[in-house]
């Protein structure tokens, strides 16, 4: 990917660089064991946003990356999230387990009783096809909220 430019790049345009480079430097098969290599890749993929996205990180057995999707977007403060098309994904992809991550654009990173909702659904329809949930993190900023160091999941 060519990232020269002839004009000044905007905040968002650097930041939507950076994402990019973080995705090619993520691969296929790039283990995703460390709580701390999770968040950071989090985070540099959805702190910029100024939309909520709803994102997962469908990984194998072993925690490696198979991929990982944007897949619901929203408005400033809510996303729909379908179940349904989760598990398809998952499935499709043969995943074992996921780790879902969400922004809040107000920067404000704490789990609203609705996020805590949907993780629950979530949870409940992939533990049907036996694929495990790691975590859910909320990113708010350059600061994040971790479900499952919270004791959610």
């Amino acid at each position: 990917m060519n990232y020269v430019t002839t004009s000044p790049m905007t905040a968002r345009e650097v930041l939507e660089v950076a994402s990019n480079l973080l995705t090619e430097k993520y691969k296929r098969g790039d283990v995703f064991t460390s709580p701390e290599i999770t968040r950071q890749f989090l985070t540099d993929k959805l702190t910029h946003l100024e939309h909520e996205v709803f994102a997962v990180v469908f990984l194998d057995a072993q925690n490696r990356l198979i991929e990982y999707q944007e897949m619901f977007r929203g408005t400033i403060d809510g996303a729909a999230v379908y179940p349904r098309e989760v598990v398809k994904e998952a499935l499709r992809l043969n995943a074992a387990a996921v780790i879902f991550a969400h922004n809040h654009p107000s920067g404000i990173p704490e789990p609203s009783q609705a996020d805590r909702s949907i993780t629950d659904r979530l949870s409940q329809a992939l533990r049907l096809v036996d694929i495990r949930v790691v975590d859910h993190l909320v990113i708010g900023g350059q600061y994040s909220v971790s479900f499952a160091e919270r004791g959610y999941l």
